[in-house]
């Protein structure tokens, strides 16, 4: 769980702001200057092959010829890195890439962004830029045709933006009826190969690791945003891209994403961290809670708690359930213990887990309903927090895959509220 904007009381910094507290006139302990013992733990990871991503798109080809849909459509985002390499951000210009079913891909892109777009380009095909008085959608057209797409539906990836949906079909006059991509790209994202699982697996342990560090070094008097970029400036000493910093303490901790009211750091204080980075773009999400000084017997029973909700989500993981049956049985056990029911507070208001990847949150999700049979390669965060409105919070988070045995973790359950990591 994540969010990725900047409260007073509950702070999620980036990599960028981070090197902004640390340089400017915050106050001193906002990162140690020396991040004593830290090196890079990256160096070996190995990007997403140019042949993996060439299966990739085989696979999806292949579904198409079977849907007898003519391409998909994907703009900016994961998805278009997913099978192309390119990364690229979303803005008002379009860059989208058309996947036929049968040859090449084309990626649209403005002109003065073309050498931008070919550095990340890893599977070849065709560029073709268009100027700031042309129409791109028309070039997403044309390149419809030219693969033999003249006709028939054609899919978008689900998070494109209608203007974008809109212009192809105006553009084309309404020559292709449109399909949603979800089940084509889904069907090819879901299960996550070896070399992904390893890139997760180094994201989770820098995440980790950088999580130690901060442990180690909190002192009362500190405000969120300055751990944030503690935690921030740990991760990139350990070769990670972060992602997110969230920092909830006291009666913040609350609330899954935090309250605008400051927060500082002092004895008895709760402090919650959801934080996460990226390696070659594949994602960590690791939360620990813990207590400056001694915890309240309240606080340990809370803390136990969550900790026997992780390990009742992964005895529930079995080859073929249901996903959803995991966040039922997490909250049968949490009502038996006087919480919820259901989603009400006090207890858990959100799903006990979602999937993640290149997206840090991406279906499948660990949700009351979601009937996705639990599938090896498929990978999840276990993360069932309790929430007390007006006292305090617990999470604790910890991703792990599905394999032929059983649930596989990326990082151990943390072990006690006086040794979260």
């Amino acid at each position: 769980m994540r969010r990725r904007d900047f409260l007073t009381g509950a702070v999620t910094v980036t990599a960028a702001a981070s090197t902004a507290l640390m340089l400017g006139s915050s106050p001193a302990h906002a990162a140690p200057a020396a991040l004593a013992g830290l090196a890079s733990m990256t160096s070996g990871a190995k990007p997403i092959s140019v042949e993996e991503r060439q299966a990739r798109i085989a696979k999806l080809q292949r579904l198409m010829v079977d849907q007898k849909i003519g391409a998909l459509i994907l703009e900016s985002g994961s998805s278009l890195d997913y099978f192309t390499g390119v990364q690229w951000h979303r803005s008002e210009r379009t860059t989208a890439a058309v996947i036929p079913a049968r040859g090449d891909i084309v990626v649209v892109t403005p002109a003065f962004e073309e050498p931008s777009i070919r550095e990340t380009l890893a599977v070849g095909g065709d560029v073709r830029p268009w100027n700031e008085h042309e129409n791109p959608f028309a070039r997403l057209v044309g390149a419809l045709r030219d693969r033999g797409v003249t006709s028939g539906p054609i899919a978008f990836e689900a998070t494109t933006r209608l203007f974008i949906v809109d212009g192809v079909r105006e553009a084309s006059a309404g020559a292709y009826p449109v399909v949603s991509g979800d089940a084509l790209v889904k069907a090819v994202r879901l299960i996550k190969s070896p070399a992904e699982l390893a890139l997760m697996q180094t994201a989770n342990d820098v995440t980790l690791a950088a999580l130690r560090y901060v442990h180690g070094n909190v002192r009362s008097g500190m405000r969120p945003d300055e751990i944030a970029a503690m935690m921030n400036a740990a991760t990139v000493a350990l070769g990670g891209a972060p992602e997110f910093a969230l920092v909830l303490i006291n009666e913040a901790s609350a609330y899954p994403h935090g309250s605008h009211q400051p927060q500082t750091l002092r004895e008895g204080s709760v402090i919650l961290m959801d934080v996460g980075c990226n390696v070659h773009g594949y994602q960590s999400d690791i939360s620990r809670t813990w207590v400056m000084g001694q915890p309240t017997a309240k606080q340990r029973k809370v803390w136990n708690t969550v900790k026997r909700g992780q390990e009742i989500a992964l005895s529930a993981a079995t080859l073929g359930t249901p996903v959803g049956a995991i966040d039922d049985a997490v909250r049968a056990y949490y009502e038996k213990e006087g919480w919820g029911p259901g989603y009400h507070l006090p207890g858990l208001p959100h799903r006990t887990g979602h999937g993640i990847g290149l997206d840090g949150h991406e279906p499948p999700y660990l949700v009351h309903g979601d009937a996705t049979p639990l599938a090896p390669g498929m990978c999840f965060s276990d993360e069932p927090g309790i929430y007390i409105p007006g006292e305090f919070g617990i999470r604790l988070e910890d991703c792990w895959h599905m394999t032929e045995s059983g649930p596989k973790l990326f990082t151990q359950l943390a072990k006690s509220i006086e040794d979260p990591i």
